[in-house]
C-alpha cells in the first residue's frame, strides 16, 4: 500500500545534509511497513534491529562508535553493512531509548549511512529521559494513518482520487459519482486508516 510519506522519505535519503531519522506515531499505523516498503525500493541491503522483540541488542550500543555498533550488529544479525547500500532500521526504539543518544556518533562520523528509526508513544519515553538527546543531530517525521486519498490508491481508486484533487467547487458532481464516492468514503470512516485493517478489505472488496 502506498504512503505519501515515501516520497519525503526518497527526497531525505538524496539530501546531502541528511541526519538520522526518527519516524513517531502510534501503534499500528504502519511505520514498520513503510520502512519495510522504502527499503526494498532503495536499498540492497536491510538491517532492521528490533528492540522489543531483541532487547539485549541495546547492548552493542554502549560503545557510542559506529564502526564497533556495525561491526558486532553485521555479525548478530548476518547481514552486510554498507554505507550507500544497506538502511539501518532501528525499530521501537521506545524500549531502548538510551540508543537515541547513540544517533549523534553516526550523524558527526559516520552521515553516509542511512539510519531510520520507529517508535511509539516516543513523546512519554523522552519527557523521562536521563541521556544527552542528539538535539540537531536528528530529525522526525511524524506518521498518522492512512489518509483519504491513500486509501483510494489502496482500493484500485486512484483515478477517482486524481479527479477529487482536480476538483472546482464550480463542477457539477454527477449523480453516480456522488453516490461512489459516499460508499468510498463510508468504508474508510468504517474500517480506519490503520494499513493491517485496510489490507484484508482490500484484498476481499477491490
Amino acid at each position: 500500500m502506498y504512503r505519501f510519506a515515501l516520497d519525503y522519505l526518497e527526497e531525505w535519503r538524496t539530501r546531502s545534509s541528511r541526519k538520522p531519522i526518527v519516524i513517531r506515531g502510534a501503534r499500528q499505523v504502519g511505520k514498520s511497513f513503510l520502512v519495510r516498503a522504502f527499503a526494498r525500493e532503495r536499498f540492497t541491503h536491510l538491517l532492521e534491529v528490533n528492540f522489543e522483540k531483541n532487547p539485549g541488542v541495546a547492548s552493542l550500543f554502549d560503545s557510542k562508535s559506529p564502526k564497533t555498533i556495525l561491526a558486532q550488529l553485521e555479525v548478530r544479525f548476518n547481514t552486510a553493512v554498507i554505507p550507500g547500500k544497506t538502511l539501518l532500521f532501528l525499530d521501537e526504539i521506545q524500549a531502548a531509548p538510551e540508543v537515541m543518544a547513540t544517533l549523534r556518533y553516526f550523524h558527526e562520523e559516520m552521515p553516509e549511512l542511512h539510519v531510520v528509526c520507529a517508535g511509539s508513544l516516543l513523546e512519554f519515553v523522552l519527557q523521562e529521559h536521563s541521556f544527552s538527546m542528539p538535539v540537531g543531530r536528528i530529525e522526525y517525521l511524524h506518521l498518522g494513518p492512512m489518509t483519504f486519498e491513500e486509501f483510494l490508491i489502496a482500493s484500485n481508486g486512484d483515478r477517482m482520487r486524481q479527479w477529487l484533487c482536480d476538483y472546482t467547487i464550480d463542477t457539477p458532481v454527477p449523480e453516480e459519482m456522488h453516490r461512489e464516492l459516499l460508499r468510498r468514503l463510508r468504508q474508510y470512516l468504517v474500517v480506519g486508516g490503520l494499513p493491517a485493517s485496510v489490507a484484508p478489505l482490500v484484498r476481499a472488496s477491490f
